[in-house]
């Protein structure tokens, strides 16, 4: 057992101050540590955003997105330093990248990517250059160099070290000409996780990610990645998605195993849950999925 040491990154820098930087005060304030027995492991706040979509990258904030991913790492190789357990919220989906970045300054880990979109545009196909559209095209080191080259250790993941679990998003990707996703990289879509059940696609996922050369694997969530009907407080709405018992079992799954090593949450956006009834559901959700992690049983 790890104790899990929560970090605050309520970064927009990668999508717009829409309001899923709220995300961390929303489930601190459902109880998640106390779910958790986590203790409190600091705040890191996000450089002044720009609306102002960048020339050179073609995305917004790649200057702010870079120095915050630095200090992210910085943030999470603390607490990897300490022996604990990361769990890190967002904030928008390009925190991911200072995750990986807090390991890949230690070695080669893996990517468990939890998410109702693949997120791999490119900023010529991005409409408004949002980096949470392609932070996973970024961390596999492809895009711009300020970004898909971070502390020149790019890329922060291998293609074959990423498992992409979950996602629906391929008819909407491919319409709006989103680069393909490489071959090495291992994509298994939402109809695929049905086909298995959750229970056996999470158990292949992270047999995947513990097979190759490795030292360990990160696990975002998006949360969109959950039934638009039973998750509608994001940004961007996609019909269809996971179940609740499905979410909670792939994070059963791929928490448990010895060689996870840090955990975020990301784009749960408290401004569209007014009475807070999905942020008690997600806490919920959060803190049965790592119970297997942390010892405390919910």
């Amino acid at each position: 057992m790890q104790r899990p040491a929560v970090v605050e990154a309520p970064s927009v820098l990668g999508l717009r101050p829409s309001g899923v930087q709220d995300l961390p005060a929303a489930l601190l304030g459902a109880g998640l540590p106390a779910r958790l027995g986590a203790v409190w492991a600091g705040r890191v706040e996000a450089p002044a955003y720009d609306p102002v979509r960048d020339p050179g990258t073609g995305v917004l904030n790649p200057a702010g997105i870079a120095r915050y991913s630095a200090l992210l790492a910085d943030r999470v190789g603390g607490v990897l330093g300490r022996g604990l357990f990361p769990v890190v919220l967002g904030g928008d989906c390009s925190i991911l990248l200072g995750n990986l970045l807090a390991l890949r300054r230690r070695g080669r880990y893996g990517l468990l990517f939890l998410d109702g979109h693949t997120d791999f545009y490119q900023p010529a196909a991005e409409p408004t250059g949002e980096v949470a559209s392609m932070e996973l095209a970024l961390a596999t080191g492809r895009g711009p160099l300020p970004l898909a080259d971070l502390e020149g250790l790019g890329p922060l993941v291998r293609d074959e070290d990423v498992v992409a679990l979950g996602f629906r998003d391929g008819a909407e990707s491919a319409e709006a000409g989103m680069q393909p996703l490489p071959p090495l990289l291992h994509a298994v879509g939402l109809d695929a996780v049905r086909a298995d059940g959750a229970a056996t696609a999470a158990r292949r996922a992270v047999g995947r990610l513990g097979s190759g050369a490795s030292a360990g694997y990160w696990v975002h969530l998006d949360v969109d990645v959950l039934d638009d009907a039973l998750m509608p407080a994001v940004d961007y709405r996609l019909p269809g998605g996971l179940t609740w018992a499905e979410l909670e079992t792939v994070l059963r799954t791929a928490l448990a195993g010895e060689r996870a090593r840090g955990f975020d949450v990301t784009i749960f956006n408290p401004r569209l849950d007014p009475d807070g009834t999905l942020a008690l559901r997600l806490t919920e959700c959060l803190a049965r999925g790592l119970s297997a992690r942390t010892g405390q049983e919910s």
